[in-house]
């Protein structure tokens, strides 16, 4: 299991607004799909997959205002991957 953080949008940006996630709890995704889009007071980014899995627990929902570096989700990698 890997912990899914909310990642350094920019320089001066503490914390961002989730706007929706785009998959379900026990949803399959790869690498390259958008997992989440998020919204800071400057700007609204699609943040994706940096590998494929499966999105095991959403842990801050849609208009939740998180920190840079918390964790908003946890993901199981796909077997054989570089994270299993």
């Amino acid at each position: 299991m890997i912990d899914f953080k909310l990642p350094e949008i920019g320089e001066g940006v503490t914390e961002a607004t989730i706007v929706q996630w785009n998959f379900s709890a026990g949803d399959r995704f790869t690498e390259g799909d958008v997992l989440v889009e998020i919204m800071t007071d400057k700007v609204n980014v699609e943040v994706e997959a940096e590998m494929s899995g499966t999105l095991d627990a959403i842990l801050a929902k849609a208009d939740d205002e998180v920190r840079v570096g918390a964790v908003i989700a946890r993901i199981q990698p796909e077997s054989g991957g570089p994270h299993s």
